[in-house]
């Protein structure tokens, strides 16, 4: 009787402690340590995707929180920096371009020659009299070099940019979903379709370069390409807006749309090789694109296949799982397909019509 009614008055302060560690406080004050990682077992439903991913989750964390487990592991943490890595490389590729485009070199060098060298300089001086010795050292234009100038015109490049900017947006939407979705099953809606929107946006940016500038002569052709992959791509994020195409159900139709969209380029291509096939850039783009085809291609059999957690649930819970390969995979074939687009872009440069 007296050990029954012990191990009762034990048992209450336990239950009391259960309960208490269980509950989630919505201050932001509290340091990461009092956020601990649950078992897929624990996750609410509107989390659970992979169930071979075992342990190390975060489960409705405040924002504060989410953003500095950056630094932390858990089983997303190499899903945020792969592509926060990829971002920051397409960011450098970025502002490495638009320094040799002419007018953001004017305008580099024009800040740079107002800050003084010395302490005896004159920073409007420098500028007024610097512009006139400029002014007096021009020379008369030779005839040879004026009709230089009247037929030399810079490429497009605009179609370059896109490409950059759909890949920037892309892996910098994917990274910041992986880091805050979670929060809250409302916000892990939002960002799950921006995920899925800039997956789309990127695809459709990298047929900006090859479509544009394979057929410099044929704006009917790039009206044609470049507007059905527009709108195939505007049809797959209208789908994916739906909340149920969001959920772990729809994760083999969300990489046959994906997929769809990048077998449209087959079409393009094929034309594009045929219509340029003397040229003799033509295999360097192929090969370019080829090694792009084969890494997105590995990245979605990985990501529908699950590919090797599968066979050993909770031994690639920190790294090695399939996502994370499926995020490597994605930022090759984008290196791959900028390699591509620099090839697409000398071509244009010794091509005029």
């Amino acid at each position: 009787m007296d050990s029954t009614l012990d191990s009762k008055l034990v048992a209450k302060p336990v239950e009391a402690g259960k309960l208490k560690k269980r509950v989630r406080s919505p201050s932001l004050l509290l340091p990461s340590s009092s956020y601990g990682l649950v078992s897929y077992k624990e996750l609410p439903e509107y989390m659970k995707d992979n169930e071979f991913i075992v342990n190390y989750y975060r489960a409705n964390w405040p924002l504060r929180e989410a953003l500095f487990s950056i630094f932390r592991w858990h089983n997303e943490t190499l899903n945020v920096w792969t592509h926060l890595f990829g971002f920051v490389l397409f960011l450098g590729l970025t502002m490495a371009n638009l320094i040799e485009v002419p007018q953001v070199l004017d305008l580099i060098a024009f800040i740079t020659r107002s800050f003084p060298v010395s302490g005896n300089s004159n920073v409007s001086q420098d500028l007024v009299l610097g512009t006139a010795s400029n002014l007096i050292d021009l020379k008369p234009i030779t005839a040879s070099e004026s009709d230089i100038t009247l037929t030399v015109t810079p490429v497009t490049r605009w179609p370059f940019y896109v490409l950059l900017a759909g890949s920037m947006f892309c892996l910098l939407s994917s990274s910041i979903c992986h880091l805050f979705s979670c929060h809250s099953h409302r916000l892990n809606i939002m960002l799950m379709r921006m995920d899925y929107t800039g997956i789309a946006i990127m695809i459709i940016a990298t047929f900006f370069p090859p479509v544009y500038y394979s057929f410099p002569c044929d704006p009917q052709w790039q009206f044609i390409y470049l507007g059905g992959i527009t709108v195939l791509g505007l049809f797959t994020i209208v789908t994916l807006l739906s909340p149920a195409m969001s959920t772990n159900k729809f994760r083999p139709f969300r990489a046959l749309l994906f997929a769809s969209m990048g077998l449209f380029g087959i079409v393009p291509g094929t034309h594009a090789a045929i219509a340029n096939w003397s040229n003799p850039r033509r295999n360097i783009a192929l090969a370019y694109e080829f090694a792009t085809s084969i890494f997105y291609i590995t990245g979605v059999v990985f990501y529908v296949s699950r590919v090797p957690e599968r066979f050993k649930p909770g031994w690639f819970d920190l790294a090695g799982h399939s996502h994370q390969i499926f995020h490597v995979m994605v930022v090759m074939g984008a290196l791959a397909h900028y390699g591509a687009s620099l090839v697409f872009l000398d071509w244009r440069n010794h091509q005029s019509c």
